[in-house]
Protein backbone atom coordinates (compact mmCIF):
# COMPACT_ATOMS: atom_id res chain seq x y z
CA UNK A 1 0.00 0.00 0.00
CA UNK A 2 1.79 3.20 -1.13
CA UNK A 3 2.00 6.18 1.84
CA UNK A 4 -0.77 8.40 -0.01
CA UNK A 5 -3.45 5.25 0.37
CA UNK A 6 -1.86 4.83 4.33
CA UNK A 7 -2.91 8.43 4.59
CA UNK A 8 -6.18 9.06 3.13
CA UNK A 9 -7.07 5.71 5.32
CA UNK A 10 -5.86 7.52 8.56
CA UNK A 11 -7.76 11.17 6.94
CA UNK A 12 -10.95 9.44 6.82
CA UNK A 13 -10.59 8.25 10.27
CA UNK A 14 -9.45 11.86 11.74
CA UNK A 15 -12.72 13.19 9.61
CA UNK A 16 -14.85 11.11 11.36
CA UNK A 17 -13.30 11.28 14.79
CA UNK A 18 -12.47 7.77 15.26
CA UNK A 19 -8.85 8.55 15.71
CA UNK A 20 -6.92 11.87 17.23
CA UNK A 21 -3.60 13.19 16.45
CA UNK A 22 -3.54 13.16 20.29
CA UNK A 23 -6.02 12.50 23.19
CA UNK A 24 -6.39 12.99 26.38
CA UNK A 25 -4.18 10.74 28.86
CA UNK A 26 -3.90 11.34 32.18
CA UNK A 27 -0.14 9.80 32.36
CA UNK A 28 1.06 11.49 29.72
CA UNK A 29 2.76 14.61 30.26
CA UNK A 30 0.95 17.69 30.33
CA UNK A 31 -2.31 14.98 30.32
CA UNK A 32 -1.98 14.50 26.50
CA UNK A 33 -0.45 11.64 24.65
CA UNK A 34 0.06 12.33 20.73
CA UNK A 35 -0.06 9.83 17.61
CA UNK A 36 3.06 10.35 15.69
CA UNK A 37 1.56 7.52 12.97
CA UNK A 38 -1.24 10.33 12.47
CA UNK A 39 1.31 12.78 11.70
CA UNK A 40 3.42 10.72 9.38
CA UNK A 41 0.46 9.95 7.52
CA UNK A 42 -0.41 13.58 7.24
CA UNK A 43 3.27 14.31 6.18
CA UNK A 44 2.95 11.39 3.46
CA UNK A 45 -0.37 13.19 1.71
CA UNK A 46 1.68 16.70 1.69
CA UNK A 47 4.77 14.38 0.52
CA UNK A 48 2.56 13.38 -2.78
CA UNK A 49 3.44 16.64 -5.65
CA UNK A 50 0.69 15.72 -7.22
CA UNK A 51 -1.92 18.32 -7.90
CA UNK A 52 -5.86 17.51 -8.76
CA UNK A 53 -8.77 20.41 -9.18
CA UNK A 54 -11.83 20.10 -6.90
CA UNK A 55 -15.08 21.57 -7.97
CA UNK A 56 -17.84 22.18 -5.35
CA UNK A 57 -20.12 24.37 -7.90
CA UNK A 58 -20.34 28.26 -8.04
CA UNK A 59 -16.65 30.16 -7.26
CA UNK A 60 -15.81 26.74 -5.06
CA UNK A 61 -13.22 25.51 -7.04
CA UNK A 62 -10.07 24.58 -5.35
CA UNK A 63 -6.51 22.84 -6.59
CA UNK A 64 -4.68 21.19 -4.24
CA UNK A 65 -2.51 18.12 -3.60
CA UNK A 66 -4.18 15.05 -4.16
CA UNK A 67 -3.31 13.73 -1.04
CA UNK A 68 -5.25 16.62 0.57
CA UNK A 69 -8.56 17.04 -0.92
CA UNK A 70 -11.61 19.29 1.01
CA UNK A 71 -13.87 17.87 3.73
CA UNK A 72 -17.46 17.76 2.60
CA UNK A 73 -18.67 20.89 4.58
CA UNK A 74 -22.40 20.04 3.64
CA UNK A 75 -22.40 15.90 5.47
CA UNK A 76 -22.66 17.11 9.23
CA UNK A 77 -24.34 18.82 12.16
CA UNK A 78 -22.21 22.09 12.31
CA UNK A 79 -22.67 25.51 10.43
CA UNK A 80 -20.09 26.66 7.96
CA UNK A 81 -21.83 30.69 7.16
CA UNK A 82 -20.52 31.22 3.46
CA UNK A 83 -17.17 33.98 2.74
CA UNK A 84 -14.45 32.00 1.72
CA UNK A 85 -13.62 29.22 4.93
CA UNK A 86 -11.45 26.33 3.66
CA UNK A 87 -11.36 23.36 5.79
CA UNK A 88 -9.06 20.13 4.58
CA UNK A 89 -9.95 16.24 4.53
CA UNK A 90 -9.26 15.11 7.87
CA UNK A 91 -10.40 17.51 10.10
CA UNK A 92 -13.15 16.57 12.93
CA UNK A 93 -15.94 18.90 13.42
CA UNK A 94 -17.88 18.19 16.22
CA UNK A 95 -21.90 18.79 16.90
CA UNK A 96 -22.72 22.44 16.71
CA UNK A 97 -19.24 23.88 15.94
CA UNK A 98 -20.28 27.22 13.61
CA UNK A 99 -16.96 28.49 12.00
CA UNK A 100 -17.41 32.02 10.30
CA UNK A 101 -15.75 33.30 7.18
CA UNK A 102 -12.72 33.01 5.89
CA UNK A 103 -11.65 30.98 8.15
CA UNK A 104 -8.75 27.32 7.11
CA UNK A 105 -8.50 24.75 9.55
CA UNK A 106 -5.79 22.38 8.47
CA UNK A 107 -5.81 18.56 8.10
CA UNK A 108 -5.63 16.96 11.46
CA UNK A 109 -7.23 19.37 13.57
CA UNK A 110 -9.94 18.49 15.93
CA UNK A 111 -12.58 20.89 16.74
CA UNK A 112 -15.12 19.85 19.65
CA UNK A 113 -18.75 20.18 19.94
CA UNK A 114 -20.30 23.98 20.05
CA UNK A 115 -17.00 25.36 19.71
CA UNK A 116 -16.85 29.27 18.03
CA UNK A 117 -14.56 29.46 15.46
CA UNK A 118 -14.39 33.01 14.65
CA UNK A 119 -13.59 35.17 11.42
CA UNK A 120 -9.68 35.30 9.94
CA UNK A 121 -8.82 32.04 12.31
CA UNK A 122 -6.28 30.08 11.50
CA UNK A 123 -6.55 25.84 13.16
CA UNK A 124 -3.04 24.52 11.94
CA UNK A 125 -2.31 21.02 11.14
CA UNK A 126 -3.21 18.53 14.31
CA UNK A 127 -4.55 21.21 16.50
CA UNK A 128 -6.32 20.09 19.22
CA UNK A 129 -9.44 22.24 19.83
CA UNK A 130 -11.84 21.26 22.92
CA UNK A 131 -15.73 21.77 23.01
CA UNK A 132 -17.15 24.87 24.43
CA UNK A 133 -14.22 26.94 23.04
CA UNK A 134 -14.19 30.54 21.76
CA UNK A 135 -11.71 31.41 19.20
CA UNK A 136 -12.14 34.91 18.87
CA UNK A 137 -11.69 37.00 15.77
CA UNK A 138 -7.75 36.69 13.90
CA UNK A 139 -6.90 33.71 16.21
CA UNK A 140 -3.66 31.62 15.24
CA UNK A 141 -3.32 28.23 16.26
CA UNK A 142 -0.08 26.87 14.91
CA UNK A 143 0.35 23.23 13.06
CA UNK A 144 2.20 21.23 14.57
CA UNK A 145 3.53 18.52 12.29
CA UNK A 146 7.38 17.71 13.10
CA UNK A 147 8.96 15.64 14.62
CA UNK A 148 6.01 13.66 14.38
CA UNK A 149 5.75 12.97 18.43
CA UNK A 150 5.61 16.37 19.60
CA UNK A 151 2.42 17.79 20.95
CA UNK A 152 0.34 19.45 19.11
CA UNK A 153 -0.76 22.94 20.12
CA UNK A 154 -4.20 22.21 22.42
CA UNK A 155 -7.26 24.24 23.72
CA UNK A 156 -9.21 22.65 26.03
CA UNK A 157 -12.86 22.25 26.58
CA UNK A 158 -14.60 25.89 28.09
CA UNK A 159 -11.13 28.54 27.07
CA UNK A 160 -11.81 31.74 25.42
CA UNK A 161 -8.83 32.73 23.33
CA UNK A 162 -9.09 36.48 22.17
CA UNK A 163 -8.88 38.32 19.35
CA UNK A 164 -5.47 38.68 17.64
CA UNK A 165 -3.62 36.08 19.88
CA UNK A 166 -0.98 33.77 18.73
CA UNK A 167 -0.99 30.11 20.23
CA UNK A 168 2.21 27.96 18.86
CA UNK A 169 4.51 25.63 19.21
CA UNK A 170 2.59 22.87 21.29
CA UNK A 171 1.64 25.19 23.72
CA UNK A 172 -0.97 23.71 25.94
CA UNK A 173 -3.91 25.73 27.15
CA UNK A 174 -6.07 24.06 30.41
CA UNK A 175 -9.78 24.14 30.51
CA UNK A 176 -11.51 27.12 30.93
CA UNK A 177 -8.58 29.77 30.69
CA UNK A 178 -8.90 33.10 29.04
CA UNK A 179 -6.18 33.87 26.90
CA UNK A 180 -6.19 37.89 26.28
CA UNK A 181 -6.30 39.94 23.15
CA UNK A 182 -2.93 40.31 21.53
CA UNK A 183 -1.31 37.52 24.01
CA UNK A 184 1.41 35.27 22.10
CA UNK A 185 2.45 32.33 23.36
CA UNK A 186 4.91 29.74 22.16
CA UNK A 187 5.78 26.46 23.47
CA UNK A 188 9.23 27.67 25.33
CA UNK A 189 7.62 30.71 26.12
CA UNK A 190 8.03 32.41 30.01
CA UNK A 191 4.51 32.87 31.76
CA UNK A 192 4.35 35.16 34.93
CA UNK A 193 1.83 33.62 37.23
CA UNK A 194 1.39 37.15 39.66
CA UNK A 195 -1.23 35.41 41.75
CA UNK A 196 1.25 32.74 43.02
CA UNK A 197 4.16 34.33 42.37
CA UNK A 198 6.38 32.32 40.10
CA UNK A 199 7.51 31.45 36.40
CA UNK A 200 5.82 29.45 34.51
CA UNK A 201 8.74 28.00 31.17
CA UNK A 202 8.18 25.41 28.67
CA UNK A 203 10.97 23.62 26.49
CA UNK A 204 10.89 22.02 23.13
CA UNK A 205 10.48 18.88 24.87
CA UNK A 206 8.11 19.79 27.10
CA UNK A 207 6.02 23.27 25.63
CA UNK A 208 4.38 25.36 28.00
CA UNK A 209 0.91 24.31 30.06
CA UNK A 210 -1.29 27.63 30.49
CA UNK A 211 -2.98 26.29 33.64
CA UNK A 212 -6.44 25.58 34.03
CA UNK A 213 -8.58 28.53 34.55
CA UNK A 214 -6.22 30.98 33.93
CA UNK A 215 -6.62 34.50 33.11
CA UNK A 216 -3.82 35.67 31.07
CA UNK A 217 -2.90 39.13 29.27
CA UNK A 218 0.02 40.83 27.61
CA UNK A 219 2.56 42.54 29.44
CA UNK A 220 5.67 43.57 28.99
CA UNK A 221 9.04 43.39 31.06
CA UNK A 222 12.54 45.69 31.20
CA UNK A 223 15.18 44.71 30.01
CA UNK A 224 18.49 44.77 32.19
CA UNK A 225 21.62 46.51 31.04
CA UNK A 226 23.25 50.02 30.38
CA UNK A 227 22.25 49.90 26.96
CA UNK A 228 18.61 48.61 27.02
CA UNK A 229 18.14 51.36 30.37
CA UNK A 230 19.51 54.14 28.33
CA UNK A 231 17.29 53.84 25.44
CA UNK A 232 14.17 52.49 27.58
CA UNK A 233 13.68 48.92 26.01
CA UNK A 234 11.59 46.52 27.42
CA UNK A 235 10.21 43.05 26.27
CA UNK A 236 6.14 41.84 25.51
CA UNK A 237 5.72 38.82 28.02
CA UNK A 238 2.57 37.26 29.14
CA UNK A 239 0.75 37.86 32.69
CA UNK A 240 -1.32 35.34 34.62
CA UNK A 241 -3.23 37.87 36.27
CA UNK A 242 -6.03 36.01 38.36
CA UNK A 243 -7.97 32.98 38.42
CA UNK A 244 -11.15 33.12 36.43
CA UNK A 245 -14.30 33.76 38.14
CA UNK A 246 -17.91 34.57 37.59
CA UNK A 247 -17.06 38.22 36.56
CA UNK A 248 -14.46 37.03 33.64
CA UNK A 249 -17.49 34.28 32.77
CA UNK A 250 -19.70 37.16 32.22
CA UNK A 251 -17.81 39.24 30.28
CA UNK A 252 -16.71 35.85 27.52
CA UNK A 253 -19.83 34.27 27.32
CA UNK A 254 -21.15 33.93 23.64
CA UNK A 255 -24.85 35.03 23.33
CA UNK A 256 -26.69 31.69 21.98
CA UNK A 257 -27.85 33.16 19.14
CA UNK A 258 -24.86 33.72 17.75
CA UNK A 259 -24.17 29.59 18.07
Amino acid sequence: MTGVAVGTSILDDLDAGRRRAAVPDPTAPGGWRTDPEVKAAILACFGDRETVTWDLGGALRFRDRVGLPVKDLLAGPWRVVPGGTSVRAGVYLGPGVVIMPPSFVNAGAWIGEETMVDSHVLVGSCAQIGARVHLSAGVSIGGVLEPAGARPVIVEDGAFVGAGSSLLEGVLVGEGAVIGAGVVLTGTSRLYDLVRGRVLTGTAAAPLVVPAGAVVVPGSRTLGGDFAAANGLSVSVALLVKDRDTGTDARVALEDALR
